[in-house]
């Protein structure tokens, strides 16, 4: 049985206490900042309404650019934007939200190269699958080792190394998730513990372009301007 589209939240996390990046969220960025890019995006969204968007945040110059949009706010506490490790405190929505909702759907405001159409395929991909959960990667062929220097890749016997020959792996793109919220309330999610059943949407690796560092978002910048600044087409 597909989930019903209108049990679906759309939840965007966003905090000016980064430390690599400070308010990386409202810098100014290609003449706009990384929260009206996501913004602007979602109100494009075919997928879902924008009804059902909401941002948790607890800095009043977030809310104010979600109020400019015209997007719901989750009240964040102090203690969850402040929190870098648990995921219970940092989540803190998981148990709050209106009860209609039985499903949640991430997006990162720090990929600025992601799609309009990557995340209502995501959304869609989401709604018609029988899975609890959804996971973006970056499908990758090369080579990987372990701390030891043990070489981790299996590249089947190939008389050298040629990436055609290896195991198609999958990095974590960090900008899409996924889930139930009753797993999330029952802990999954929260630390290493995934649920069964979780599936994975393979991603163009540009569009997971993360902001986490200075020179990223510099970069980010730039790139954004060549590929996906309408004012620049």
């Amino acid at each position: 049985m597909f989930k019903k589209r209108e049990e679906v939240a759309v939840i965007i996390q966003a905090r000016l206490a980064s430390q690599r990046v400070p308010e990386k969220m409202i810098r100014p960025f290609a003449k706009t900042t990384l929260l009206d890019v996501l913004f602007e995006k979602l109100s494009q969204l075919k997928s879902i309404s924008i009804k059902q968007v909401y941002i948790s945040a607890y800095d009043e110059p977030i809310k104010d650019v979600a109020k400019k949009h015209n997007l719901k706010i989750f009240h964040r506490s102090r203690e969850s934007a402040f929190e870098e490790t648990k995921m219970p405190i940092i989540f803190e929505w998981y148990d709050k939200l209106p009860n209609q909702y039985k499903y949640v759907i991430i997006i990162s405001a720090c990929n600025p190269l992601l799609k309009v159409e990557t995340i209502d395929n995501f959304i869609e991909e989401f709604l018609e699958s029988e899975e609890s959960g959804l996971f973006a990667v970056i499908p990758k062929k090369t080579y990987y080792w372990d701390s030891n220097g043990k070489a981790i890749t299996d590249w089947k016997g190939s008389p050298g190394m040629n990436t055609k020959y290896v195991d198609l792996v999958y990095e974590a793109a960090h900008c899409l998730y996924a889930s139930r919220l009753d797993l999330i309330e029952k802990g999954y999610w929260m630390s290493d513990k995934l649920p069964e059943g979780l599936s994975l949407f393979e991603m163009e690796e540009l569009e997971a372009f993360d902001i986490d560092y200075e020179w990223q978002f510099r970069v980010g910048e730039k790139l954004y301007e060549e590929f996906m600044d309408p004012r620049t087409r």
